[in-house]
């Protein structure tokens, strides 16, 4: 009579003697026995491991900074526990309003203007067939990416120098007075926007036209065969192909909305716009580590304040993607 197996259970080799046994699936046995059997993918899967949880988990124990009175000489334990009182005093600044106001704008107008540049020069670049010209569209698109924060700072600054500058000679030579851009506050955002476009675009488009070339040919051709022009190709066939990547890449940059970092606005920051180019990590930075008085909890306490609201958006635009039919995070 042949015998029959369990199909919620495997056959494995016990730990001594040689023998057999059944071992349930979902038991502790059974996820030892598939362990065993694939040590080495788990001996690779070990080291991202440990860099998660000594550089990502550990530190979460330094939040509690945010709900105590900190103290260098006390530590972190011996520091008096004062509950929200340090989110109270955020909330209750007068500074509130215009830093939230500040980054959200400023977050706001990097993703709808910058998230979609990206796109577009994938597409465009697809579509071209002279491959020299591609690659050197591609090479000069995506260079800027590898200049530093602060040497690319630099060059904004010169190039918008009111005396010297390249925007300078430019209106000099149509005639006009010279513009400092710089002094302008309600410009801080388009230059800051911009150059980060200008910047980040050409890497950032590369892992769409990695998404196109997963599209089947034999999808072009057919349209071609039917008559589908350029524009109705990348419509109906290249924008639907690379909808899921776009889709998962909105939702991640919905959650760096409000992180936008604080070297670049800092850089670019001057006495006279600094009233819209205070963000929330420019003043965290001022706050815990520029200010003489170094205050640790009140500063933790805004960054924690800001971690959760953009845990918050990032949970949003999963939930609203599923709801629309699309791919989510989870």
């Amino acid at each position: 009579m042949a015998s029959t197996r369990q199909p919620n259970s495997i056959d494995s080799t016990a730990f001594a003697g040689g023998r057999t046994a059944a071992a349930p699936a979902g038991s502790m046995r059974h996820l030892l026995i598939r362990m065993r059997r694939r040590w080495q993918l788990y001996l690779l899967l070990l080291l991202p491991l440990a860099y998660i949880i000594i550089f990502n988990y550990i530190p979460m124990l330094g939040a509690q900074i945010a709900f105590r009175d900190y103290t260098a000489s006390g530590g972190i334990w011996n520091s008096e526990w004062v509950g929200l009182a340090n989110f109270e005093r955020f909330f209750n600044s007068y500074q509130f309003s215009r830093l939230i106001v500040n980054t959200l704008s400023l977050g706001l107008y990097l993703l709808v203007v910058g998230f979609p540049i990206p796109i577009i020069l994938a597409l465009s670049l697809n579509q071209v067939r002279t491959l020299w010209f591609k690659k050197t569209v591609q090479m000069v698109t995506y260079a800027p990416h590898f200049i530093s924060t602060v040497v690319m700072v630099g060059l904004i600054l010169q190039m918008l120098n009111p005396r010297f500058g390249i925007l300078a000679q430019l209106t000099a030579a149509l005639g006009l007075a010279p513009a400092s851009v710089m002094s302008k506050p309600d410009l801080y955002q388009s230059i800051y926007v911009w150059s980060d476009i200008w910047q980040h675009m050409g890497f950032a488009a590369i892992i769409y036209l990695a998404a196109l070339t997963t599209i089947d040919p034999a999808l072009h051709e057919a349209a071609v065969v039917d008559g589908a022009s350029r524009v109705q190709r990348i419509w109906h066939i290249d924008i639907p192909g690379i909808l899921p990547i776009a889709t998962m890449l909105l939702i991640l940059n919905f959650g760096n909305f409000i992180n936008i970092g604080f070297e670049k606005v800092l850089l670019l920051q001057n006495p006279v716009n600094t009233s819209v180019s205070e963000i929330l990590d420019t003043y965290v930075y001022k706050v815990g580590l520029a200010s003489p008085t170094l205050d640790f909890s009140y500063a933790t306490a805004i960054g924690l304040f800001k971690g959760v609201i953009a845990l918050i958006m990032v949970v949003v635009a999963n939930s609203s993607v599923k709801r629309l039919g699309q791919e989510s995070l989870w």
